[in-house]
C-alpha cells in the first residue's frame, strides 16, 4: 500500500455536525435510517446475519472477502455473524457489546451524545502534563472523571487512559483487549466515557487513549476462524502471532479504528503501544497521515509512540513524541542501584547517559545495546526538539512488570531526597512529564499485572508463565520464591491496586504540594515559550551530578542543577551564567546551594536567565 495516508473507506470529515462516517468495519448507521453491516471473513464462502429475534439473513459477498447487508433494525438491536452451523462470533469491529467479549454484539448510535463543549479544539502539544489511569481501578469512567477536579488543581493538562477496549472477565490491565472499536462495559458505558471526556474539555483538559495495534488478547478473538489473514505464519510475538499489516484489510482496520476513537469519542490523542512489535511498521506514518487528513482544520490531535527501537524518523512523519524509556531506565539504575533485565544496559556510566538523554532525547541512537545481545539500537534524535519526548520517572509497565509492582518511592528507600530532586529535573525539563496515578500522593500502593480470564486452563497458564517469567532474575531463581508472585487472576491481586487504597494523609498532602508547586513552575517559566526550545549545553560536574541549559523559544535560558549523589558538589566558577535567578530548589535551606557556589547532595535547583542576560552571556563565551 502506498504511505500516503490511504482514503480506506473513511470520508473526509467535515466537521463536528457530520452524522455519518463510512467507516469499511462494523455496523454502521446509514443516513436513510438503516444499519449496513459488514464483515471481513476471506475465509468462509458464506456469512448469516443473526439480529436477536429475527430470522437469519444471508450477507451479500461484496468482494476481496468482505460480506455486507443493508438491514432495518432499531439502535440497541443484538447481533451476531453465523460463521458455520456450529460457530456464531461477535463483530470484531463491535462499537458496543451486550456483556463480555463472547456476547453478541449491540447496534450502536455513535452520535447520539449531545455535547456540551462541541467548540473544544485541545490545546498545543507543547501545554501537555500527562497523568496515565487505570479506567478500572479508578473506579470506572465516572470515577475518572471524579478525579478532574484534583488533576487540574495540580497542573495535569492531559489524563491518558490505559486501553479500555472490551477485554475477557471484569478485570484487566487493558492490553488483553480483543474488540479494539468497543469500550468495555466494565468500565460504564459509551455515554459515560464521552462524558467524562466532554467534561474534561469543559475543564481544559485533554484526554488521551492508550491503543493496542501489535496483538490481541488470549480470550475472545475469532478471528482466525474466518480472517486467518489477519495474521502472520512466519513471524510470532511475546503474545502470539503477529498481525499482518501487508494485508490492505489489516491496515484499513487499524487506521479507521484511531479515527473513530478521535472522531466518535473526541479524544485529543493516542498513545499508540509497542509499535517495535508491529510487522510492517511503515503503516504508521500512513495512518497518522490518514488521521490528520481525516481530522477537521484547527484541531489539535496528538499521536504518541512506545517504539523500544528509538525510531526518531517517525517523530518527523505525523507523531508528535516516543515515551523516552532510556530517560526512565537511566534515572532508575541511578536511584535504586538495579542493574538486572534492562536496566543492565544503563549501569555503565550513568552519569553520561542522563547527560545525553537531558541533551539529545535517547541515550542509545544507533550504538550496541548489552541488551540486545550487542546489536545496534535507534536512530540519531539529536535535531529533535526536547518536547519529542514523553519524560517518566513510572509508568504501567515499570511497575507492572515487576513481580511485586513496587513504586519507586518502595524502591529508593531512605534515598527519597534524590527522589524528590528526579521529580523536579523531570518536571522543570522541556520534555513533556507523564505522571503514573498515585504518584502525586507519594503512594506505595502495588501496580501488579491483573487478568480475570474465566477459563480455568488460560488462568492457570497466565499465572505460571508469569511465575516462569521472572525465574531469571536472582531474588526469585528459586521455585518456591516464584510462588510469592501475586496470581494475576485471582481477585485479590486487583483489589490491592485499587486507587481508593492509596493514602491522602499528612506525607501525602505534602507530596501533591510538592508536584502542584513544580507544575505551577512549569506553566510559568516553561510552558509559554516550550515551542522553539533547544538544549543549549549539559556539563558534567561529578558522578550523577550536572547542569543542563536549553534555549527556550523566546530566547532565554532554563537551567538545571541536578546532583543525584549523596554527597555535595562544588560548583566551578565558570559554570554560573550573569543574571541567573532561582525559580526552585528542592532543598530547604535557601543560604546553601548555588548561592554558597555548591550543587547540594540530593538537589535539583532550576534558574532562569532573561533574554537579554543571556544573549550577553554567550557573547562573552566566544570572545
Amino acid at each position: 500500500m502506498q504511505n500516503d495516508g490511504a482514503d480506506y473507506g473513511g470520508e473526509v470529515a467535515a466537521g463536528y455536525q457530520e452524522t455519518h462516517v463510512d467507516y469499511t468495519f462494523g455496523a454502521v448507521l446509514m443516513a436513510d435510517g438503516m444499519v449496513r453491516f459488514r464483515l471481513w471473513a476471506p475465509a468462509v464462502p458464506q456469512v448469516q446475519l443473526e439480529v436477536e429475534g429475527k430470522p437469519a439473513t444471508v450477507m451479500n459477498p461484496i468482494g476481496n472477502g468482505f460480506h455486507e447487508l443493508r438491514y432495518a433494525c432499531p439502535v440497541g438491536a443484538r447481533y451476531r455473524y453465523r460463521i458455520e452451523p456450529e460457530l456464531s462470533v461477535p463483530d470484531p469491529a463491535s462499537r458496543l457489546q451486550d456483556g463480555d467479549v463472547h456476547a453478541a454484539s449491540v447496534v450502536h448510535d455513535t452520535c447520539s451524545y449531545a455535547w456540551r463543549h462541541g467548540s473544544w479544539l485541545g490545546r498545543p502539544w507543547t501545554d501537555t502534563v500527562l497523568y496515565e489511569v487505570h479506567v478500572g481501578l479508578a473506579g470506572g469512567f465516572a470515577g475518572v472523571q471524579a478525579m478532574l477536579a484534583d488533576l487540574a488543581e495540580l497542573g495535569v493538562t492531559a489524563v491518558q487512559l490505559m486501553p479500555v477496549a472490551d477485554f475477557s472477565g471484569p478485570r484487566n490491565w487493558g492490553y488483553d483487549g480483543v474488540l479494539p472499536y468497543a469500550p468495555d462495559c466494565a468500565y460504564g458505558s459509551p455515554d459515560e466515557l464521552k462524558t467524562l471526556i466532554d467534561t474534561a474539555h469543559g475543564m481544559g483538559i485533554m484526554v488521551f487513549l492508550d491503543v493496542v495495534y501489535n496483538h490481541f488478547g488470549p480470550d475472545g478473538n475469532y478471528l482466525g476462524s474466518y480472517a486467518p489473514d489477519f495474521f502472520r505464519t512466519d513471524m510470532k510475538t511475546p503474545w502470539g502471532p503477529a498481525i499482518d499489516f501487508r494485508k490492505p484489510e489489516v491496515r484499513a482496520f487499524f487506521a479507521e479504528n484511531a479515527l473513530y476513537w478521535l472522531r466518535e469519542y473526541r479524544f485529543d490523542g493516542l498513545r499508540l503501544d509497542a509499535v517495535h512489535a508491529l510487522s510492517d511498521p511503515g503503516w504508521l506514518p500512513e495512518m497518522a497521515c490518514f488521521v490528520r487528513r481525516h481530522i477537521p482544520a484547527g484541531r489539535h490531535v496528538h499521536l504518541v509512540l512506545e517504539n523500544d527501537d528509538n525510531a526518531a524518523s517517525l517523530m518527523t512523519q505525523g507523531f508528535d513524541a516516543q515515551w523516552n524509556d532510556d530517560a526512565h531506565h537511566v534515572l532508575h539504575t541511578i536511584l535504586t542501584g538495579e542493574s538486572q533485565g534492562y536496566y543492565m544496559a544503563y549501569q555503565d556510566d550513568p552519569t553520561s547517559k542522563l547527560a545525553r538523554v537531558l541533551a539529545e532525547g535517547f541515550v542509545y541512537q544507533g550504538q550496541p545495546s548489552p541488551w540486545r545481545k550487542g546489536l545496534p539500537r535507534g536512530e540519531s534524535s539529536v535535531d529533535l526538539p526536547p518536547s519529542a519526548f514523553v519524560f517518566f520517572l513510572q509508568n504501567h509497565d515499570q511497575i507492572g512488570n515487576r513481580a511485586m509492582g513496587e513504586r519507586l518511592i518502595t524502591l529508593c528507600g531512605k534515598n527519597v531526597d534524590a527522589l524528590y530532586a528526579a521529580v523536579a529535573l523531570q518536571m522543570l525539563a522541556p520534555h513533556i512529564p507523564m505522571l503514573f496515578m498515585g504518584e502525586e500522593y507519594g503512594a506505595t500502593v502495588p501496580f501488579l499485572y491483573f487478568t480475570s480470564f474465566q477459563d480455568a486452563d488460560l488462568a492457570r497458564a497466565v499465572r505460571e508463565g508469569r511465575r516462569k517469567e521472572f525465574a531469571g532474575f536472582s531474588e526469585y531463581s528459586d521455585p518456591q520464591a516464584r510462588q510469592r508472585i501475586p496470581d494475576p487472576n485471582d481477585a485479590s491481586t486487583w483489589e490491592q491496586c485499587a486507587m481508593s487504597n492509596i493514602a491522602r494523609d499528612t506525607k501525602a498532602q505534602a507530596w501533591y504540594g510538592y508536584y502542584r508547586q513544580l507544575l505551577n513552575l512549569r506553566r510559568e517559566f516553561v510552558v509559554p515559550h516550550l515551542a522553539g526550545a533547544r538544549s543549549l549545553s549539559v556539563r558534567v560536574l561529578a558522578p550523577v551530578c550536572l547542569v543542563a541549559r536549553w534555549t527556550l523559544g523566546n530566547g532565554s535560558l532554563l537551567n538545571l542543577y541536578c546532583n543525584l549523589s549523596q554527597v555535595d558538589v562544588e560548583l566551578p566558577e565558570d559554570c554560573l551564567t550573569a543574571g541567573e535567578a532561582v525559580i526552585f530548589e528542592s532543598h530547604f535551606d535557601p543560604e546553601d546551594g548555588l548561592a554558597a557556589g555548591i550543587v547540594l547532595a540530593a538537589s535539583t535547583t532550576a534558574t532562569v536567565t532573561p533574554l537579554m542576560q543571556s544573549r550577553l552571556g554567550r557573547r562573552q563565551a566566544h570572545a
